[in-house]
């Protein structure tokens, strides 16, 4: 998207989970948001997911950080069910994109939701797909769904890895029906954690987060499909969570007191600054035509 010479570099920054390569971050010009760059190539992409460290895809929990981590996914599962009831929805329809292991839909299914996931990893497809009567498809699912078709797209924590990002918010809004509602959780590179740790931040995850937020970014990017910001929420929890990766990589090892620390100072700030580390972005799609 954007040129490297036409700008300077926010901050370098290494992949600690998998490559051990380094990748830039430059900050895109139209919308604000960061770019990790370069890019690796749609071919060579999956390789860097590659860890038996990456536990969005996994429903295992081998010792006690991923025993807490579902301990916690069971109650921000529960947040999340609020949430989109919380929506005044015709038919309670839901698309879930990047559903992982399909815990979020499982919870949304049995609470009156007709429910479509889109995953491309094909183990985590299976067993979501066992979660929620085969209602669990591949990303070429995507182009086959009609125009206006859902009530509620969600992607927890997806918009960071999808590459031709405004050709994927334009089908998004396509999708959508009139008024419909778009959920994105994404982590917030202006939260006082990512400013703590700087490269060592691991919610940065270069290069499987092609993009890095803010408030203000999401909300330019989306103006230009026509879609408005109507709310954002803070996910508390992340803070503890990137915290306690971030000194992992910083340190070498699990330092459980001060990344607890540094992630309730951060959430504290951010009951002020309204920066945490992760953020909710509630958007209705404002009329059907871009």
């Amino acid at each position: 998207m954007v040129k490297e010479n036409e700008t300077k570099v926010y901050l370098n920054v290494k992949d600690h989970s998998v490559s051990g390569e380094e990748f830039r971050l430059i900050k895109n010009s139209d919308f604000g948001f960061l770019e990790t760059t370069p890019q690796p190539s749609l071919e060579k992409l999956p390789d860097y997911y590659k860890s038996e460290d990456y536990i969005s895809h996994t429903d295992a929990k081998r010792n006690t950080f991923e025993k807490v981590y579902h301990i916690v996914r069971s109650y921000a599962l529960n947040k999340k069910l609020q949430l989109i009831n919380s929506f005044s929805s015709e038919s309670k329809t839901i698309l879930d994109i990047g559903c992982g292991t399909g815990d979020f839909l499982q919870t949304a299914q049995k609470n009156g939701w007709t429910v479509f996931g889109i995953e491309p990893n094909k183990e985590a497809r299976g067993v979501a797909n066992q979660k929620t009567h085969d209602s669990v498809f591949d990303v070429d699912q995507l182009s086959k769904f009609e125009n206006y078709s859902f009530d509620v797209i969600t992607l927890w924590h997806v918009l960071e890895h999808l590459s031709d990002l405004e050709d994927q918010i334009s089908n998004f809004k396509k999708l959508l029906k009139p008024n419909g509602t778009l959920v994105i959780a994404v982590p917030n590179f202006k939260s006082y954690d990512a400013k703590y740790y700087k490269s060592f931040w691991a919610a940065f995850d270069v290069p499987r987060h092609l993009w890095h937020f803010d408030a203000d970014s999401i909300s330019k990017l989306f103006a230009s499909v026509v879609m408005e910001v109507v709310k954002i929420k803070p996910m508390l929890f992340d803070a503890f969570y990137v915290s306690l990766l971030s000194e992992k990589y910083k340190t070498g090892k699990m330092n459980f007191l001060n990344g607890f620390l540094v992630g309730l100072r951060s959430n504290v700030k951010a009951m002020f600054s309204k920066e945490a580390s992760s953020l909710i972005y509630v958007l209705r799609n404002v009329k059907n035509e871009i």
